[in-house]
């Protein structure tokens, strides 16, 4: 893997725009809407609306949540915050810091394979961008709760699982909110942890594609809904 200088010089981080949603629609409405697609097209997204998928997956919503920490949009076990949520693009592969509103540079070139498992690459090939979902097992030693649990392995397997499941829920959500299309499934795991240099502590655990769905999906809604979010500005 290349250094951090060297990923710096040739990807640069990505610092995104704030978060905005707008108030167009009600959380019935996103319910209703929410649902997998599988079929999405090769549209790219804007920065504005990549900003309001992971803010919407874990962003910060509140500088002092649970035992001191900053709060984030999805819950975790005695607010660890174990879930990282790293963005496969076109360019490269990312991870999001919350607290800077950044996307850090892991690895150039194409790896948007890796983050769905072998037998499902057929689907969504095109699509913009995928979300990865590690878990940093490590994080649950400096939980504010010191629970029994957090050092039971197979409870602890039990809440990163769940709480990698709330952050996705959300990211369901948010996109039927903007109109684009989502779907959670299984990543390459052995070549994720190969290619982001993880430790026994950290475990990639799920993928989730996202961009604009191909017309004619069923469950298709008015495309202006994601262009609000999507001037040239935020490109």
């Amino acid at each position: 893997m290349a250094t951090k200088a060297a990923l710096s010089a040739e990807l640069g981080a990505i610092a995104l725009p704030e978060p905005d949603f707008g108030r167009d629609m009600s959380v019935r409405e996103a319910l209703e809407r929410r649902r997998t697609t599988r079929e999405i097209s090769d549209r790219k997204l804007s920065l504005r609306l990549l900003s309001n998928l992971l803010w919407a997956a874990c962003g910060t919503n509140r500088e002092k949540g649970p035992f001191g920490v900053q709060g984030i949009t999805a819950g975790s076990a005695s607010n660890a915050q174990e879930i990282r949520v790293y963005v496969a693009l076109e360019k490269g592969l990312f991870l999001y810091d919350p607290r800077l509103r950044t996307l850090l540079p892991v690895a150039a070139g194409d790896h948007r394979k890796l983050a769905i498992g072998k037998g499902q690459a057929s689907f969504g090939s095109e699509a913009p961008a995928r979300l990865i979902y590690v878990a940093d097992v490590d994080r649950f030693a400096e939980a504010g709760f010191q629970e029994p649990g957090l050092r039971d392995p197979e409870t602890q397997k039990a809440y990163y699982f769940v709480d990698a499941g709330l952050a996705a829920g959300n990211v369901y959500l948010a996109a039927a909110a903007l109109g684009l299309g989502a779907w959670f499934h299984n990543c390459d795991k052995p070549g994720l942890s190969k290619l982001l240099g993880l430790g026994s502590g950290q475990r990639p655990l799920f993928g989730q594609t996202i961009g604009y769905r191909r017309r004619g999906n069923p469950g298709d809604i008015d495309p202006s809904s994601a262009r609000r979010y999507s001037s040239k500005k935020d490109q």
